[in-house]
């Protein structure tokens, strides 16, 4: 029901996106805005449900693993995605400019962008090999500096090396499928990773191999496993292009990238360091700290349909809003979407907070007493979401330089503020921190957007919106205290409120949008 939900929310956004009123004299705008409802449709529909399947580990592993021991996977899986964006260098976003750039220049443009995809995958293959050949090599000091489960287990760190070695090397192909537009075959590809995984991870729980010394281990085995597949059932897509850099075109892609290279450091460091904050901040012993740390990770799990939204709508927004087309039609694109964005995402944040105390039954027992930060979680989530339409505007100029500055400011506020609030409060402090970091970014985008590229968001609507879901969770916390029967149906009432609102406030015929987007899904897969 979750995901049928979400998917519902989901296509209001995407057709809304399609049938803005103030751009309705632009006709191209409009097309696109066409295109990007389809392409969203299948990915939005797909994507929820591969991720719900991975999502099932959560409730899973929070069944079968201690605190401590959880908090290694939340550990392992925080470092992950920061050495992909260390080692990718900023490359997807800017095969998707330079391909663009092609398509703008004319010329032989099919051997151009064979060239784009051949030296972007280079040098990414490339920066994993040393990558994984360091890791080998110093393998004993980086497992001590890691903390003492590493130093007992530290045949964990070439294995995790080894799963981000073969991650990156598919990133750039992944892009490409992106490019072509080819979402189903992107989509099935990224299934078939789950798939594995999700039955390996679970296999190897029914054999007893968890209860092994090896432990948690064999959860970074199955995820090895499952990204080694994929990556064999990815190299067909890529018209047999081997990787290789030119380095002439490669100085011109780096100083595009360098910026969002050191952005992406930042900002993944952003949510990578709360991980660490708590694990080497929190007051007590390291498996006090670690605990914590699982503790935390299952939260931010229960609020991964915030982000998976956010995911659904980044996977087909990027190549979109990075095409090439008239400025004044990109700005009143950018609005629309921004505002659409803003009053799905509120929905959906009072879905999920109204009703917590369901959600928290996804992760064990012993990891619910951490489920009052669920609201701070998603609120930062949803201010990500906005950071990110709010960076279209500098990626699309080629002014990359924001990226860093932004994000600079997000990883400043979170390791200054974590040195003051996760000793005081441990994975509460965290949260925080999180939260108070990303609307540092938000605020500071907007700004930088306002003076260098001014764009007619609609911040009276978007307003609304926030005030609209504040007040409602307000209500239910603090008005709506006289019992378990009450408290949940005036939650339904709000919920239901907030939906009306937001269809009455935007004159949305929801049965047509629900028509028109299930029509063209269907479509398309035949």
């Amino acid at each position: 029901m979750k995901g049928i939900a979400l998917f519902t929310f989901f296509c209001i956004f995407v057709r809304l996106c399609a049938r803005i009123h103030y751009v309705r004299t632009y006709d191209d705008t409009k097309r696109m805005l066409e295109k990007l409802a389809k392409q969203t449709a299948i990915y939005g529909i797909s994507t929820i449900v591969v991720r719900f399947l991975n999502y099932l580990l959560t409730p899973y592993y929070t069944r079968i693993f201690e605190q401590g021991e959880y908090g290694i996977v939340t550990d392992i899986y925080a470092i992950i995605p920061f050495a992909l964006v260390v080692l990718s260098m900023g490359m997807e976003s800017s095969f998707f400019r330079f391909t663009t750039r092609a398509e703008e220049q004319g010329g032989d443009i099919k051997e151009s962008k064979r060239q784009v995809f051949a030296s972007t995958w280079g040098m990414t293959s490339l920066n994993a090999i040393i990558f994984f050949a360091l890791v080998c090599l110093f393998g004993s000091p980086i497992s001590k500096a890691m903390g003492e489960a590493y130093v007992a287990h530290p045949e964990y760190v070439p294995i995790v090396a080894a799963i981000v070695m073969i991650d990156v090397w598919s990133i750039i192909p992944f892009a490409k499928l992106r490019e072509q537009g080819r979402a189903l075959r992107f989509v099935a590809l990224k299934s078939l990773s789950v798939l594995l995984n999700v039955s390996l991870a679970i296999g190897f729980g029914v054999a007893g191999l968890y209860a092994t010394h090896f432990g948690v281990g064999w959860v970074f085995v199955a995820n090895l496993i499952a990204s080694i597949v994929t990556l064999v059932a990815l190299l067909p897509t890529t018209d047999k292009i081997k990787p290789r850099i030119n380095w002439t075109l490669m100085r011109q892609i780096f100083l595009y990238s360098l910026p969002l290279f050191l952005g992406g450091i930042a900002g993944t460091a952003t949510e990578f360091i709360d991980r660490q904050m708590i694990k080497f901040l929190t007051p007590g012993s390291e498996a006090q700290a670690m605990a914590e740390l699982g503790i935390y990770g299952a939260i931010v799990k229960i609020a991964v349909v915030m982000t998976l939204f956010t995911q659904m709508y980044r996977l087909a927004a990027e190549p979109f809003f990075l095409a090439g087309f008239k400025k004044e039609e990109f700005k009143e694109a950018n609005a629309a979407s921004m505002k659409y964005f803003v009053m799905a995402s509120m929905v959906i944040f009072l879905g999920i907070v109204l009703f917590r105390d369901a959600f928290a039954l996804i992760v064990g027992s012993n990891f619910r007493e951490g489920i009052d930060i669920l609201p701070i979680v998603l609120a930062s989530n949803v201010l990500a979401g906005v950071w990110f339409n709010l960076s279209f505007w500098y990626k699309r100029e080629e002014k990359t330089k924001y990226a860093a500055y932004i994000t600079l400011l997000g990883l400043v506020v979170t390791v200054v503020l974590s040195f003051i609030l996760v000793p005081k409060m441990g994975y509460r402090g965290a949260a925080w921190v999180r939260l108070i970091a990303e609307a540092a970014m938000v605020v500071w985008s907007y700004i930088l957007c306002k003076r260098h590229y001014p764009i007619p968001y609609d911040v009276k609507r978007i307003g609304e919106y926030f005030a609209m879901a504040a007040v409602a969770y307000a209500i239910s916390e603090y008005i709506l205290t006289w019992g378990d029967g009450i408290h949940l149906a005036g939650n339904i009432l709000l919920f239901l409120g907030a939906i009306y609102y937001a269809v009455w406030r935007e004159k949305i015929d929801v049965k047509a949008l629900l028509r028109s987007v299930m029509g063209k899904f269907l479509a398309q897969r035949r």
